[in-house]
């Protein structure tokens, strides 16, 4: 795909429905007794790799539009597949934990990718509560040979992951007695959340400290709930981005979750002085719902603040970690450029993105030296226009479509149909709101 610069984004836009919260709303509602209605699910492969998985194990659902109709069965059923979980470590991650309770054997595989990436951070767990998890030296494809009756654990995360913390409490909920995950980096929770909707009480104790243990009491069954999932900040983020750093620009988006375990990419943003603000808050289906309004910086606004470096936090990493390829872009625009360290969660990603970021960054000219968990790039300087490669990962391809509309000259990304995976609308709904 060829891109040009653009000179300004502007206009009022909804982004799909949340990717992490369609995960979730699907996998409770096939385990819950009733039917279930989930209203603006995401469009995007990895939650179509969930919806996939759940019919082979047995789960009436149709989806019509972005509309999911789940009739719950409490139990699943042996699937006579391997399940494919395509891209999608949280259609593995989750589905483990649902499975590990069940009395059946099930096989977990995924793409090259997938295969790739580790696992034994949910096998550790897994195999304590009672669960048989057979693996590759710790990877994909799993082997999961279920148990009726789960011991509960109290277990302490050794890696900040929502889809770990998600993958045990859904364990949990087989289990008997209570199961407590302990983080001592706060991840999103929209589990947590989901769990409460359904009717599953999840309990939240501040550690001593930072962070907080989460308890589920099992065996207990979800109830049915109707679900209106709001638009997806991850996505809306690159938007964002561009109409934040681009002059002139003024963008809207509406209908969007606004959790404040995902919201720390805007209040990022603002820190470093640009115009974003959240509005219109409000909670619909246990999940807060807002609108953000974006307003282009000023030529040369950021180049007068007196900042000699931004250096993210480690302790915000967690709830950044889907936008730290686009936050490195960002750096190369402002005073002061960024440094993100404690990310080595990114190395095992769709890609290397700390590599993959680092490898686009130079192709456009900039100043970026890579750590083994993170990078550091200069700013301000100016992008140039480049071949600029996906390396098959959706959010290097959209970070870096970014790029190219900053950038001094034309670009031509390599690998952009990988978008589809977690937001096939993305170059439609950009051209709708850029001007060239």
């Amino acid at each position: 795909m060829k891109i040009r610069p653009a000179s300004r984004i502007h206009g009022r836009v909804t982004v799909p429905g949340d990717k992490s919260i369609s995960h979730r709303a699907a996998t409770i509602a096939a385990l819950a007794s009733g039917r279930s209605r989930l209203v603006n699910f995401s469009s995007s492969e990895d939650c179509g790799a969930t919806l996939r998985c759940l019919r082979e194990l047995g789960v009436a659902l149709e989806q019509e539009g972005n509309t999911v109709t789940i009739e719950g069965r409490e139990r699943l059923q042996k699937s006579s597949q391997v399940l494919d979980c395509a891209n999608s470590g949280s259609t593995m991650r989750m589905l483990a934990g649902v499975l590990a309770g069940h009395e059946f054997s099930s096989i977990l595989t995924g793409d090259s990718s997938l295969r790739s990436r580790p696992m034994m951070r949910i096998i550790e767990p897994l195999e304590k509560m009672g669960a048989r998890v057979g693996s590759v030296d710790g990877q994909p494809p799993l082997s999961i040979v279920g148990s009726g009756s789960l011991t509960a654990i109290d277990f302490e995360m050794s890696v900040a992951s929502a889809q770990v913390k998600s993958c045990v409490l859904l364990a949990g909920m087989r289990a008997q007695g209570q199961t407590t995950v302990l983080e001592r980096q706060l991840t999103r929770d929209h589990t947590e959340r989901m769990l409460n909707l359904f009717g599953v009480p999840v309990t939240t104790e501040p550690l001593d400290g930072k962070g907080a243990g989460l308890s589920i009491q099992g065996p207990v069954v979800p109830s049915a709930r109707d679900v209106h999932i709001p638009g997806d900040i991850s996505s809306a983020a690159f938007f964002i981005a561009a109409a934040a750093l681009i002059p002139r620009s003024d963008l809207e988006i509406v209908d969007l979750g606004v959790n404040p375990t995902r919201t720390q990419f805007i209040t990022t943003l603002q820190s470093l002085g640009m115009d974003v603000k959240v509005t219109d808050s409000a909670e619909v289906s246990n999940e807060p719902v807002g609108k953000v309004r974006v307003v282009g910086r000023e030529a040369g606004l950021n180049s007068q603040r007196a900042v000699q470096s931004n250096n993210l936090a480690i302790e915000l990493i967690p709830q950044l970690i889907d936008e730290l390829p686009l936050l490195a872009v960002v750096g190369t625009q402002i005073t002061g450029g960024i440094a993100i360290r404690g990310a080595r969660e990114l190395r095992f990603k769709e890609s290397d993105r700390i590599a993959s970021t680092v490898t686009n960054l130079r192709a456009m000219g900039a100043e970026v030296e890579e750590f083994s968990d993170g990078l550091a790039v200069t700013g301000p300087q100016r992008l140039g226009g480049a071949e600029l490669d996906s390396f098959g990962d959706h959010r290097i391809a959209m970070a870096f479509t970014i790029a190219a509309l900053l950038a001094n000259g034309g670009s031509t990304l390599v690998g952009a149909e990988s978008v589809t995976v977690s937001f096939p609308e993305f170059f439609p709904l950009l051209e709708s709101i850029v001007e060239f």
